[in-house]
């Protein structure tokens, strides 16, 4: 029963950060952030959110810096809208997983590729 309720304090968590991270944190170098999952810890005192962020490796890098910053206040504002007794430490992960997607199709269809162009010259 425990690992539900902290599924569902980890979705509220995501929720709630996905639309602070859109409509409060005010920094230019904040890149395209998706909060894609949060985890959080048996005893509700941190949560890991991964997020994910469309760009370069200097975007990546900067976004990572301007969350960490951030931190502070997202988790003030999760504790002032969300009725938790105790408010978690954020801490920021990159997930890389969209990332590893994208790289893995582009493989697939390069390959897909080569592999209909011999068939062809079989036939």
């Amino acid at each position: 029963m425990q690992g539900k309720r902290l599924d569902r304090v980890g979705h509220l968590i995501q929720m709630e950060l996905s639309q602070l991270v859109l409509t409060r944190v005010k920094d230019p170098r904040l890149g395209f952030v998706t909060v894609t999952h949060v985890d959080v810890t048996p005893d509700v005192r941190s949560a890991c959110v991964f997020y994910s962020v469309m760009g370069d490796d200097k975007a990546k890098k900067e976004t990572q810096g301007v969350l960490e910053r951030a931190a502070g206040f997202l988790q003030r504002e999760i504790g002032s809208n969300l009725k938790l007794r105790f408010t978690p430490k954020l801490i920021f992960r990159r997930d890389d997983s969209i990332d590893m997607g994208i790289e893995i199709d582009s493989v697939l269809r390069s390959a897909k590729g080569q592999g209909s162009t011999s068939s062809e010259k079989k036939q």
